[in-house]
């Protein structure tokens, strides 16, 4: 009799524990999204690896407009040293030790929720240890569009470097991300699970 009471109760419990999850959030507001998809490399031989991606947060337009004036002022290295102990979530790839995301942006563009995130890239020893100039690319960017049914696709950027470069035209500075590989990788099957 008390193993089923036990068994009933924690099964409740179970029932419950989806829920609880899905209402955390965070100071600002912003509740734990839990997403899954692929990433397909097309830069020559297709290759595939799953990802998880947690959001925890988002950054605000104040500290974007701070990290950019951190990245005019002292460069890619001064920006990746002020936002290396951010968490806003994590992203893992199979085969991969999971990263902070160190920023989020979110936006909605053409009626589609787009979630932009910036996280230290992995680098293997040898890239290093070697010096290769690879290392200058010390970012991974990843963008996901999501459609009405909430499924998303997007880009990936492995090694990308960050920089504020002058608009030639109306002589404002803008963003330039710089990519290491010839394309970008796809994001594919992205869909939420929590």
């Amino acid at each position: 009799m008390k193993r089923i009471t036990v068994s009933i109760i924690l099964s409740v419990f179970c029932l419950l524990l989806p829920s609880l999850a899905a209402g955390q959030e965070d100071a600002e507001g912003n509740a734990k999204e839990v997403y899954t998809g692929t990433l397909v490399n097309v830069s020559g031989r297709m290759v595939t690896v799953g990802f998880s991606l947690t959001l925890t947060g988002r950054t605000s337009n104040e500290e974007a407009q701070n990290y950019l004036s951190i990245l005019a002022s002292d460069g890619q290295e001064g920006l990746m040293k002020a936002i290396r102990k951010n968490s806003l979530g994590w992203i893992a790839a199979t085969g991969q030790t999971r990263r902070d995301l160190l920023i989020v942006r979110e936006a909605q563009i053409q009626g589609k929720r787009r979630i932009i995130a910036a996280f230290e890239r992995w680098q293997g020893f040898w890239e290093l240890r070697g010096g290769y100039r690879s290392v200058d690319y010390a970012f991974s960017i990843i963008e996901i569009f999501f459609d009405e049914k909430g499924k998303g696709s997007g880009t990936f950027i492995g090694l990308a470097q960050l920089k504020l470069d002058r608009d030639k035209e109306t002589e404002e500075m803008r963003l330039e991300l710089e990519s290491f590989g010839s394309f970008p990788a796809k994001v594919m099957g992205v869909m939420r699970r929590k």
